[in-house]
């Protein structure tokens, strides 16, 4: 059977590219399914990545059919999905304050540590506290003071519910840690990911800090979908 046109055109827009089709639905499926790409994550995530600058405009022109914007953070060689109406960093406003890749459902303590880690980095660019990568690193303590600061609560104090919250956290690459560490020492080190700034906006940022603490609402956040922390 022959190829329907539009199939027909991008296999061989892909094979001028060295880009089998097999390749390219496995990157479309990846960043579908996950939202997200970052090439520091692991060796899986940089080859995607790499693939994706061989061929960016077809990547771009197929998402645009299903109306998904994909941003591109060349400083931090990362990759996210927003839904239509979503706001980007520099692009379309959107109604909504804090918005994502493919809008599933945060918990209520997911919301808050996200805008709390938002805030945290803020401090921290304002302080020049950032490394080449545009990363922030602070204790677990300072976060979680910034959660009572901000929130007016702590972060949880169960070790299966911080660890969760904060395996999360590593899911949407939004921080790194150090797996092997335990999340009940107040003594460890997080580093925040500069890709932070494309999920709370500025907006919501200034309203957190300029209204003080007010508890987060699931109607305040969506994620992008992610099943899985960087596979190897």
């Amino acid at each position: 059977m022959s190829q329907a046109p539009l199939q027909h055109a991008l296999s061989e827009a892909l094979n001028a590219r060295g880009v089998t089709q097999a390749q390219f639905s496995e990157l479309m499926i990846r960043l579908l399914d996950h939202g997200v790409l970052c090439r520091s994550e692991s060796k899986k995530e940089a080859e995607l990545y790499d693939r994706y600058l061989q061929i960016p405009e077809l990547v771009e022109d197929y998402l645009s059919v299903l109306h998904i914007r994909l941003h591109h953070e060349r400083r931090f060689t990362s990759l996210r999905l927003f839904p239509p109406g979503a706001e980007i960093p520099g692009e379309a406003d959107s109604d909504d304050g804090f918005n994502s890749g493919l809008r599933n459902r945060l918990s209520q303590q997911e919301v808050a540590l996200i805008l709390v880690l938002r805030a945290e980095y803020d401090k921290s660019l304002r302080d020049g506290q950032i490394d080449e990568h545009g990363q922030a690193t602070l204790p677990l303590e300072a976060i979680n003071l910034a959660s009572k600061n901000l929130l007016g609560r702590p972060l949880p104090e169960g070790r299966t519910e911080r660890d969760a919250l904060f395996r999360r956290m590593r899911q949407l690459r939004l921080i790194r840690s150090d797996g092997d560490n335990s999340l009940e020492d107040n003594e460890t080190w997080l580093t925040i990911r500069p890709d932070i700034t494309s999920l709370v906006t500025d907006t919501v940022l200034s309203q957190l800090l300029g209204e003080g603490a007010r508890p987060a609402s699931n109607d305040d956040a969506e994620e992008p979908s992610e099943k899985d922390e960087g596979e190897q």
